[in-house]
């Protein structure tokens, strides 16, 4: 009996010295059937389950759709002969200086919005162009002519003549919401057609100083040269703006880009379409933003609106009898709260019909009727 006690104590012995040295050295050893029994649940999935978590990351189905309607456009313009070049005293103190200039080039994009042949761009891709070429990205190439412009929004709308024409589906960007995701298709730097993606950072950026009727959408999407005119589209591959600008110290992208909404863009390509050129509502005021120094200059109480500060004579707002001084509050029921959205409300107006516009002066509240003219288009568009 003592010897059988004996063996069992040195077993013991050895397999209690056995699992210290395993606890010690090697402690995965111990626990290898738990720790792989809660792995598997979390990284490895199904066949099925592993196509649905791919698809749910990847944005190639929304790049698939939206790229084929996206083009690069280079334009062309003669160069500028100096008129002294054939003088020989000219030449005689200053050389020959440009006896053969070379031709200016540009790259830009566009995205085609309609089986005509319909292409929306920005106007400083294609401004004072002589030759305008647009590529496909199935190779296909075709001179394209301009429809018309419209400078104030920095848009374009070009025609070219083929046929079989992928064709952009234009998404309602009044429901884009800040962090959205968001992709920016172009041509940047002449590379070729290339793809990336961000979110929308802001809405209704305005006051950059970039246009007259500003109403970005601000994105973290790189932008670079060679984007502007090009699509930003949502995860559906739905256009929701178009490229225009970068915030930038470099000349590259800073993850602050502004695009188009596709809401403004509509409104503009429908009146070049129709009618050659953008009809906008004017009324003669000279806005400023509502300042407390300005409401007690003024003797006022409004603390929020846009005060008029000069109003030009024989103008319709002179005619309707808006004063400087006067607070504006809403624009054919549009409530106004700084000057891009006053710009914006009496742009919208059709000349020649009257509408009602709210203020606040120092006697009181009043709503008078205005009859906007026709707002002269700029003179780089004349």
């Amino acid at each position: 009996m003592k010897r059988y006690w004996l063996l069992f104590s040195q077993a013991v012995t050895v397999l209690l010295a056995a699992w210290f040295i395993v606890a010690t050295l090697k402690p995965q050893w111990l626990h290898k059937r738990p720790v792989l029994a809660s792995i598997v649940p979390v990284f490895e999935v199904g066949d099925s389950e592993r196509s649905e978590a791919v698809s749910a990351s990847s944005y190639a189905t929304a790049a698939k759709t939206a790229s084929p309607a996206v083009v690069s456009i280079s334009t062309s313009k003669a160069p500028v002969r100096n008129p002294h070049i054939d003088d020989p005293w000219f030449r005689f103190f200053f050389g020959d200086q440009q006896a053969n200039p070379q031709p200016q080039t540009g790259l830009g994009s566009g995205v085609i919005v309609s089986p005509e042949g319909y292409i929306l761009t920005n106007n400083h891709v294609v401004e004072e162009a002589d030759e305008i070429e647009v590529q496909l990205s199935d190779g296909r190439r075709a001179a394209a002519r301009t429809v018309g412009t419209d400078p104030e929004t920095d848009l374009a709308i070009l025609k070219i003549e083929l046929t079989d024409l992928p064709v952009i589906l234009l998404g309602n960007s009044d429901q884009l919401e800040v962090g959205d995701v968001v992709l920016a298709i172009g041509n940047p730097f002449g590379v070729g057609q290339t793809v990336t993606s961000g979110i929308v950072s802001a809405l209704g950026r305005t006051q950059l100083g970039i246009n007259t009727f500003e109403n970005f959408i601000q994105t973290d999407a790189a932008i670079n040269p060679g984007n502007s005119g090009g699509a930003l589209v949502d995860v559906n591959g739905h256009l929701m703006g178009i490229n225009t600008a970068i915030y930038s110290r470099s000349g590259g992208s800073m993850g602050i880009g502004f695009a188009i909404p596709t809401s403004t863009a509509r409104n503009v390509m429908e009146a070049i379409v129709r009618d050659g050129s953008v009809t906008r509502g004017w009324i003669g005021v000279e806005p400023q933003e509502l300042t407390p120094e300005l409401a007690q200059y003024f003797g006022i109480r409004q603390v929020e609106g846009v005060i008029i500060t000069g109003v030009l004579q024989n103008g319709p707002a002179a005619a309707a009898g808006i004063r400087p001084g006067d607070v504006i509050l809403s624009v054919g029921g549009q409530a106004v709260k700084d000057v891009p959205g006053l710009l914006g409300a009496v742009a919208a107006l059709r000349p020649g019909e009257a509408t009602d516009i709210e203020l606040e002066r120092r006697d009181g509240r009043q709503t008078l009727k205005v009859t906007p003219s026709r707002r002269n288009a700029p003179r780089r568009q004349q």
